[in-house]
Formats: structure tokens, C-alpha cells, sequence
């Protein structure tokens, strides 16, 4: 909750910043935040993530719950698995 929060706030800009139109992030990473990739996902947010598999029976989806983006180029998330207890 903590690395999501800190993204949060330094994703965005604020009025009282160093810049007008720049956030914290992108002046220091030089990425800028894509609102409909990178805020898809509301933190606590119940997915189905994709699993390994093979042509079995076997589920090929586990239960999780969302925690961040990334914050990449391919704006990928973070989950907690349910299943191990273990960020993927």
C-alpha cells in the first residue's frame, strides 16, 4: 500500500511544485504516466492472473489481488498472490 501510495503522489502534479506542467516522476525518470494504462487497477482490486499451463485440466488462472502498476514501459502490475502469499 505504502509503493502505491508514493507512486500516486509522485505521478501526479501538485500545485504548490518544483514544475508547472512536469510530476515528480517524470522530472527525476523522465517517464511520464499514461492514466488509462497506468491507473486501470484500483490497489486491493480482486484479478485473475494468468498461470503456467500445460494442455491439462489444471486451472490456468489463480486468484489475486492487485497491489501497484509497475511503472515500465509496458505498464504491467503487481499482484499478491492469494495462492502463495508472494508478489508477482
Amino acid at each position: 500500500m505504502f509503493y502505491n501510495c508514493i507512486f500516486c503522489l509522485n505521478s501526479f502534479l501538485h500545485k504548490d511544485g518544483v514544475h508547472a506542467t512536469m510530476s515528480p516522476r517524470a522530472i527525476m525518470t523522465g517517464q511520464r504516466i499514461i492514466y488509462d494504462k497506468h491507473c486501470k487497477l484500483e490497489f486491493g482490486t480482486y484479478v485473475q492472473t494468468h498461470e503456467k499451463h500445460n494442455n491439462s485440466m489444471e486451472p490456468r488462472t489463480s486468484g489475486a489481488i492487485a497491489l501497484r502498476p509497475s511503472g515500465n514501459e509496458q505498464v504491467g502490475h503487481y499482484f499478491l498472490s492469494l495462492h502463495t502469499g508472494k508478489r508477482i
